[in-house]
């Protein structure tokens, strides 16, 4: 192990990341706790309650498993702590990752490879994760509670007089374009790595289709044979279904 691992992969580090961890953990505690205690004065049955914990605490397990996968696919150039922290409290991997690479050539390195990693690029690329995720806080903050106060609204819905349907809002066409401005964004780059020349990959490419493949079927179980329970688990399922396949078309080629 080399310098710079050691150092991400500090003692001290992982004291640091488990207080912080420790007080989120206590705090979800509390809340539950308070909960638990505002249902009852309410009326509500305790064995509802409980049932009601158990099957939220059960459902919870499933998608955390691709959130373990963003962890391991981090910490083989941050560190387990720092990717540990920045996956357990606000982020995505798939926002963690592009900035991180992001970073990474600004500092003029050509990735999130571990013999071209310093300290100093960690705290940069450390400190430009951290910051970037803000915005999503700070949104929160400030504009959450007017934004909340819409929904609770009722919608002005535009009802055709023969259909009698109410037009999508601007908000779920934005959201729709987003989403499809974001794929297109990952898309293009493992298009653009697959390109026949020097220092060329496809397998990215050949990941990305294999998991949109695997989620396809998911969402062809969910939509149409009515298999909602897949719903909690469809995305990890379809990412080490991905990550599998990539193991294995590595070792056959």
């Amino acid at each position: 192990m080399n310098e710079y691992s050691k150092s991400v992969n500090g003692g001290y580090f992982y004291l640091v990341v488990a207080l912080i961890l420790s007080f989120i953990v206590v705090m979800c505690v509390v809340f539950l706790v308070k909960s638990y205690k505002a249902g009852i004065k309410l009326g509500m049955d305790k064995k509802v309650l409980k049932k009601t914990i158990i099957s939220s605490a059960t459902f919870t397990l499933l998608p955390s498993i691709s959130i373990l996968l963003g962890v391991i696919a981090l910490s083989g150039t941050l560190g387990v702590p720092f990717s540990w922290l920045r996956l357990s409290v606000i982020g995505a991997l798939q926002y963690e990752l592009n900035v991180a690479e992001i970073a990474a050539g600004s500092l003029g390195l050509s990735g999130l490879v571990v013999s071209e990693l310093t300290q100093e690029a960690f705290v940069t690329i450390s400190l430009v994760m951290t910051v970037g995720i803000l915005g999503g806080v700070f949104c929160c903050i400030f504009f959450l509670k007017k934004y909340m106060g819409k929904l609770s609204k009722k919608p002005k819905a535009e009802v055709a007089e023969d259909k009698k349907e109410s037009k999508p809002s601007f908000g779920a066409h934005a959201t729709t374009a987003m989403f499809v401005g974001l794929c297109a964004a990952y898309i293009g780059s493992y298009v653009g790595k697959a390109i026949p020349r020097e220092g060329s990959d496809i397998m990215p490419l050949i990941v990305a289709i294999i998991a949109a493949a695997c989620m396809g079927v998911f969402e062809f179980l969910i939509q149409k044979k009515n298999m909602k329970v897949l719903e909690n688990f469809s995305l990890a399922a379809s990412m080490l279904i991905a990550m599998a396949a990539a193991v294995l078309i590595q070792m056959v080629v």
